[in-house]
Formats: structure tokens, sequence, C-alpha cells
């Protein structure tokens, strides 16, 4: 009985809404939305249809770029390895790992972001300057905070593969350039901080499994032994905070 009248108030209820559409049907218009190709005899149509276009290609590579032009790269690849350290592959989860090092890269780069909307975003919306400038007011900030991450090995790497001359200062060098660099450079700042995580684990691992090897008990994986004991260390010494704490401090 108690569906009968669920379902009963249910009709009534969209009778209602199709009466009170119908009754102001003459002062309630749905908007539509076209889209069209075809020709056209203004020039300007032809430039807005390549901005937008250009603008669809820009969004579409700014993942990208938020990978490979921030602190992105070092900050998860020294995330998963403190997990696969610990032996524990799916605690925390991916979800959690890209969430933090996502924040923790907005973080790092807010005053990067801040120079770039006072000196380029702001004045451009208010048509101060143009497209190109800019562009170039833009990267500045980028290629600063990249220029102080890159080893002058990698740098020099890229400079030498690229056939190009040898710069005489930074504004010589290509962004196309520098971009490769600075991420081979933040995966060797990363794999060195990786390995330093690592070593106190691996003692721990050694310790358990000779152990177990010393009691006969070679069925029993050692990972389950040494697991607790991993955690407990990581929590005593508060390893998250003083992991954060020095990933932060690296791109002082």
């Amino acid at each position: 009985m108690a569906v009968m009248n669920k379902s009963t108030l249910i009709w009534l209820l969209i009778l209602i809404i199709i009466m009170t559409v119908s009754a102001n049907a003459a002062s309630f218009q749905i908007p539509t939305i076209n889209l069209e190709i075809g020709e056209s005899d203004e020039s300007d149509d032809l430039v807005l249809s390549l901005k937008i276009l250009l603008l669809l290609t820009v969004l579409t590579l700014a993942p990208a770029a938020l990978v490979m032009m921030t602190a992105f790269t070092r900050i998860i690849i020294v995330l998963a390895l403190i997990r696969n350290a610990l032996a524990i592959r799916q605690m925390p989860p991916n979800q959690v790992l890209i969430g933090l090092a996502l924040f923790l890269t907005i973080f790092i780069m807010n005053p990067i972001f801040q120079e770039i909307n006072a000196n380029a975003l702001q004045p451009y919306l208010a048509g101060e300057i143009g497209q190109e400038e800019a562009l170039t007011k833009a990267l500045d900030p980028l290629r600063n905070f990249m220029f102080r991450q890159t080893r002058e090995k990698d740098l020099a790497l890229f400079i030498e593969l690229s056939g190009s001359e040898r710069p005489r200062n930074k504004d010589d060098v290509s962004t196309l350039v520098l971009i490769p660099a600075f991420v081979l450079s933040e995966i060797k700042t990363a794999f060195e901080i990786g390995f330093i995580i690592y070593i106190p684990f691996l003692i721990i691992d050694m310790f358990v499994a000779s152990t177990l090897m010393s009691l006969g008990m070679m069925m029993l994986p050692p990972v389950m032994i040494s697991l607790p004991f991993k955690l407990l260390l990581f929590i005593l010494v508060d390893g998250w905070y003083l992991v954060i704490k020095s990933l932060i401090t690296t791109f002082n």
C-alpha cells in the first residue's frame, strides 16, 4: 500500500510539473546552442577560430606542463619510493599520493603563480600588454625556478644534443632545452632522496632476514615480520613530517 501511495505521489508531481510548464510556455523559452562550420567573409573570424583552437591545445597540454615544469615530478617519485620502501604497495592509495603531491606542488609553486598572475595574466586581461609579452612574462618566473633546480651537467647535455651554440647567459637558453634538463635533474634528485630513505628500512629487512635464517624459519617471509617494525620506526621518527619538510626545503 505504501508503494502504491509513493508511485501515485510521483505521478501527481510529474503531472503538476507538466501542467505548470505548459501554462508558462509562452513566457518560458528554452535556450538553444548552435555549432556551425561554414564560410565567412570576415578575416577576423578565422583569427578568432585559430585562437580558440590554440587555447584548447594549451588546455590539453596543461597537465603535462604541470608535471614537467613544476615540483610535481620530484614529489610524486619520492612519495612512491617511500611506499615501496615500507613494502605496502597499496597504502596509501595512488589517489592519496597524487592528491598530496598536487597540493604540495601548489604550495611550493604558489609564489611563482602569484608572480605570473600579477605580471602577466592580469595585465593581459586588462588589455595593457599583448599575447607575446604576456607569454614571455609568464615564462620568466618558471624559467628562473627551473634554472635553480637544474644541474649544469644536465643543461649542458641538452644544449649539446640540440646543436645550439654555447649560451652566454640564461636568456640565451631555449625553454625547449631547459625543460628536459630540468626534468632529468628532478628525477636524479628524487632518486637520491629515495636512496637515503631506503637505507634504514633495508637495514631492518636484513636484520629480520638474518634472524629468521639463524632460527631456521626459512619458509616464513621476512617481509611479514619486518613490516610492523618498519611502520613502528616510521611512526616513532614522525616520518611523514620529516619527508614533507625535507621535500619542501629542497626547493628553497
